[in-house]
């Protein structure tokens, strides 16, 4: 059998999917046997090379000749990978639901196009919300601080011997305390609760 020639991908054994991907196969006599699609043709290469070794072939029908045994070839070859029903399932459903996803960007786009109206009113809507959420956040930054200088102060009282407003059994010491910790930052970016 004259040796195989190289196809476009550079190797023997590999061609390139549609989607992007490369497959690898192997023919033995009438037989086509196919190791599935990988992301690099080095990877499927390694594999066609893998399967010249256990058919038996030269290493002049091999891809990469730095490999001398049989255990080398399994080794640099990508792991194989075993599709079961359940991996067809999920396959599947993750292509319906990915055409699904695009069927609605095709009709959100398409009714973008017939009511503009009512895209540059959803824009103002979600501007005016941005903007409420800024200033809610703002004014709780504020209170925070406005908490936390209230009981550094009470501690600067009692550290000076002074009276403070809150009596030493009071729980909104304690929660005044926790609510202020120094966990407050002063650039705004604080979200932590």
């Amino acid at each position: 059998m004259p040796p195989r020639r190289r196809g476009a991908s550079g190797y023997r054994g590999v061609r390139q999917c549609p989607n992007g991907g490369f497959y690898s196969e192997i023919r033995s006599g009438q037989l086509r046997l196919g190791f599935g699609t990988f992301e690099t043709t080095h990877e499927a290469a390694r594999t066609y090379d893998a399967a010249t070794w256990h058919l038996g072939r030269s290493r002049q029908q091999m891809n990469f000749h730095n490999v001398h045994m049989l255990q080398q070839a399994l080794d640099v070859a990508p792991p194989p990978r075993l599709r079961t029903a359940q991996d067809r399932a999920y396959h599947s459903e993750r292509q319906n639901r990915l055409l699904v996803a695009h069927e609605d960007e095709q009709v959100m786009a398409e009714w973008r196009q017939q009511h503009p109206e009512d895209v540059s009113y959803e824009e103002v809507y979600w501007a005016r919300r941005r903007e409420e959420e800024t200033q809610r956040r703002r004014a709780e930054r504020l209170d925070r601080r406005r908490r936390k200088a209230l009981a550094l102060s009470q501690c600067d009282v009692v550290e000076n011997g002074g009276e403070t407003i809150f009596a030493s059994d009071d729980d909104r010491w304690e929660d005044m305390w926790l609510d202020t910790s120094d966990q407050t930052s002063e650039d705004g970016d604080d979200d932590w609760v």
